[in-house]
């Protein structure tokens, strides 16, 4: 699903027009990157829970050369899936 394909589902779902569903969906967006971005935790209780998550610096290597790379520390954007979420999917 893509976002057109999603901003389509939620005005069909909460019978907002597709303009009003596309401005919350981006608000959400936007909220939630500014929050992760911050380094806070987002818990949508049933659904999952947003977190921000370090990365140490490590060795790799390049498969084509075989030569050993330095991958440097980063954060990356964690999800955990919540019980009601998980139950719906199985």
């Amino acid at each position: 699903m893509n976002k057109t394909e999603l901003v389509d589902a939620i005005a069909a779902k909460s019978k907002l027009s597709k303009a009003d569903s596309k401005k919350a969906l981006e608000a959400y967006m936007a909220v939630t990157a500014d929050a992760l971005k911050k380094g806070d935790r987002i818990a949508l209780v049933g659904f999952g829970t947003f977190s921000v998550q370090k990365r140490a610096a490590r060795k790799g290597h390049n498969p084509q050369t075989g030569q050993s790379i330095k991958i440097a520390a980063k954060k990356v954007v964690k999800f955990k899936a919540g019980a009601t979420l998980t139950k719906k999917v199985k």
